[in-house]
């Protein structure tokens, strides 16, 4: 009996604090995180011609939107232990079906309906894909790393096959608002990143399917054994993983007017992961720090910005940020050891 006890231990934690008790609790977690962005922006500041403008600011928030939105999906994977290597692929995917929607000539006299299906069609679509990953692991007992791979390979494969391999160009800037719009003079973009943070963090702090999916990271025997449904948790993880992917991908194309099956999301799995290392979620699973993950991306983005604005090439910037995972994931070895 005392073992079983034991096993259910994790899954009766008590309730988390509440309100502004909270957030403050949360931001105290990250709060290495934010001293580093502190010291990147005061550093910036003060050697960084421009830094200081409107125009700076938006430069950076809409390089790192596309990257925050997914590493929220990534976080709530990585949660319970997993990993998803498909989301650039699923990008990919959604970026190809869109236009592909919107240009039909059945819509040619109903273009606002064709802009809604292309809007909504290829986020369900790349749910359904980042739900068949949950399956695979579930279903086959694959390990994640090797599920999402199968998506990872054959998922931008799938998006060449729809498009024939061709560049997709369009003018439509009813669609193009998504990546172009400036509500307010903020970038559309920007705000759909900020409402995709606050309902994960909502979701991660306040609802019992967070309470579940950091259960099953921690210990899944245990969450089993307390009846936690396993199974559904992730595949809800991994579906909601895919359609944030895909509402990227519409982002990224919008905001070029065209879509390529060999560009949309290249790398993107790995910025998420990235993002998510830094922010100082455990890649073994068990804790989701979603201002963390936000921190972790901005981090990058800025030290990026700060090589590039000094003269750094960006092949040189790309092994800064594989010398600040390794440091992330180091950090991360030292406190469970401690």
């Amino acid at each position: 009996m005392s073992e079983v006890q034991n096993l259910n231990a994790p899954v009766r934690a008590s309730r988390p604090p509440e309100g502004w008790r909270a957030l403050l609790s949360d931001l105290k977690q990250v709060r290495a995180s934010l001293i580093m962005l502190a010291a990147l922006l005061l550093f910036n500041a003060v050697f960084t011609p421009h830094f200081l403008s409107v125009q700076t600011l938006n430069v950076n928030l809409t390089q790192v939107a596309t990257i925050i939105i997914v590493a929220m999906g990534m976080t709530l994977v990585i949660a319970t232990g997993g990993v998803d290597l498909s989301v650039g692929s699923l990008m990919a995917i959604s970026g190809v079906l869109a236009p592909l929607i919107f240009l039909n000539a059945a819509f040619a006299h109903l273009a606002w309906l064709g802009v809604a299906l292309a809007l909504t069609v290829p986020v369900l679509v790349t749910a359904a894909f980042g739900l068949l990953n949950g399956l695979f692991i579930t279903g086959l007992r694959l390990q994640p790393i090797v599920a999402t791979l199968v998506l990872y390979i054959a998922g931008r494969g799938i998006a060449q096959v729809i498009t024939g391999g061709q560049l997709q160009s369009f003018t439509r800037p009813d669609f193009g608002y998504i990546g172009l719009g400036r509500p307010f003079g903020i970038p559309f973009q920007v705000l759909l990143m900020l409402v995709v943070v606050a309902i994960t963090y909502w979701v991660v702090r306040r609802t019992v399917f967070g309470r579940y999916l950091l259960a099953v990271g921690g210990n899944e025997t245990a969450a089993r054994l307390s009846g936690v449904p396993v199974a559904r948790v992730k595949w809800a993880v991994y579906a909601i993983s895919g359609l944030l992917a895909g509402v990227a991908g519409l982002i990224v194309i919008a905001i070029n007017s065209s879509s390529d099956a060999n560009q949309v999301g290249q790398g993107m799995e790995l910025d998420a992961i990235a993002a998510v290392a830094v922010g100082g979620t455990l890649l073994s699973g068990g804790r989701a720090q979603v201002l963390g993950t936000l921190l972790g991306a901005l981090i990058i983005q800025l030290i990026r910005y700060t090589l590039l604005a000094k003269g750094v090439p960006d092949a040189a910037a790309l092994v800064v940020k594989a010398g600040i995972i390794v440091a992330a994931v180091a950090l991360q070895q030292r406190r469970r050891r401690e």
